[in-house]
């Protein structure tokens, strides 16, 4: 429930209706993804398999990747002072955008967030993922719902999204649907 004059930071939206991407719909989005061209396939990637915001993503240069350790390293945003993470991705990812190269620009992608925006719920309408999940925030959202329902360190939850608060965090651990009943059976 949302309460007035508060921002809503959970899975819900003021409706009820989940805000992150399921099991099942990020597969079918993945899928799709696969038969789109290769740079908005790389971004789409990668905004699945490192949990970052959108604009974090479009900084990404190649000195930020390393193939040695399958780290990338990211510009954390929505911080008062300059913060940089390391995050783990799989190393296919790493080599694709390797293989891909940077744009004129020095980074991966030379589009704004709008394009990339449009790219994103274009592959989520494609797939039939519609509704407050079906964004780029929905793609983030399931990142950390995926980490906390395999049992990742609410510590490293919170140092992979950037997250300043471990109150941000914990919204992850407040999983919904399927999620929620795999937690229940595993009491059961």
């Amino acid at each position: 429930m949302k309460i007035p004059g508060k921002c809503n930071h959970g899975v819900l939206d003021e409706a009820g209706h989940r805000k992150y991407v399921n099991e099942a719909e990020r597969s079918k989005f993945l899928s799709v993804v696969l038969r789109i061209p290769e740079r908005p396939r790389a971004l789409l990637m990668f905004l699945t398999y490192s949990g970052c915001r959108i604009s974090e993503a479009l900084m990404l240069e190649e000195e930020h990747l390393s193939l040695e350790d399958g780290m990338v390293t990211l510009k954390t945003l929505k911080r008062r002072r300059v913060v940089y993470r390391r995050v783990p991705v799989p190393g296919d990812i790493i080599r694709m955008l390797l293989d891909m190269g940077v744009c004129e620009n020095g980074r991966f992608w030379d589009c704004n967030r709008v394009t990339a925006w449009r790219w994103v719920r274009n592959a989520m309408t494609q797939a039939g993922v519609r509704g407050p999940m079906g964004t780029c925030k929905g793609l983030r959202h399931a990142f950390g719902i995926r980490a906390a329902s395999r049992n990742v360190p609410p510590n490293l939850i919170q140092r992979w999204m950037g997250h300043a608060s471990q109150t941000t965090t914990a919204i992850y651990l407040d999983a919904v649907g399927p999620e929620e009943r795999r937690f229940a059976e595993r009491m059961w």
